[in-house]
């Protein structure tokens, strides 16, 4: 049974890393590369950070109602697809989102049982030196940035774990803990149990 991860966080909180590195150190899991209609910005390929498309395009997916959830973000529609579900259960893989606290909100609606986890850098001084360090932003766009952050995080409620991204270590191996727990939680119990019973019938 596939477990659907919803990950959100203010831009610059270390999310994308974090992301990375859980994809990387365990099996079994599918990254949902989202649909968006803003520009590829540096290295960016399509297919891998984003599904880049016009916005006639994802407007012409929402009306066939082809999208888990959507959002418009900095004038931009940004967009999961169904068909990505579907794909990791045929796989019997569980699912890695990388989505806004819009988003999420949607999702869970849609899919109730799925975990979410908010991270956060340990303050806005911090994630102004980020935002910074990354040199994609102009100054404008990292003040508005700054101002959404606190409304974000003033969602943290709604979220099943929050983690506060001050060593990105400590930060991968919490993250990696919460998806091993959860995988365990979720296992089915006849899956582990059933044939536990058959040898006492035996």
């Amino acid at each position: 049974m596939t477990t659907v991860f919803i990950i959100s966080a203010p831009s610059g909180s270390g999310k994308t890393t974090l992301v990375s590195r859980l994809l990387a150190s365990l099996p079994g899991l599918m990254f949902s590369v989202s649909y968006t209609t803003r520009q590829p910005r540096g290295d960016e390929v399509d297919g891998h950070s984003y599904r880049f498309v016009s916005r006639e395009d994802f407007e012409a997916m929402m009306a066939r109602n082809e999208f888990l959830e959507w959002a418009e973000v900095f004038g931009n529609y940004y967009g999961t697809h169904r068909g990505i579900l579907e794909e990791a259960q045929a796989q019997g893989r569980d699912l890695v989102l990388d989505i806004d606290v819009q988003g999420a909100r949607q999702l869970k609606r849609q899919i109730p049982e799925a975990v979410s986890v908010f991270i956060l850098a340990p303050s806005r001084q911090i994630l102004e030196q980020r935002l910074r360090a990354r040199g994609e932003d102009r100054e404008d766009v990292i003040e508005r940035r700054l101002r959404d952050a606190a409304e974000e995080i003033r969602q943290y409620g709604v979220y099943d774990y929050v983690l506060i991204n001050r060593d990105l270590d400590e930060s991968d191996a919490t993250l990696s803990a919460i998806v091993r727990a959860e995988r365990v939680r979720r296992t089915r119990i006849e899956e582990q149990i059933r044939p536990i019973l058959d040898t006492f019938r035996a």
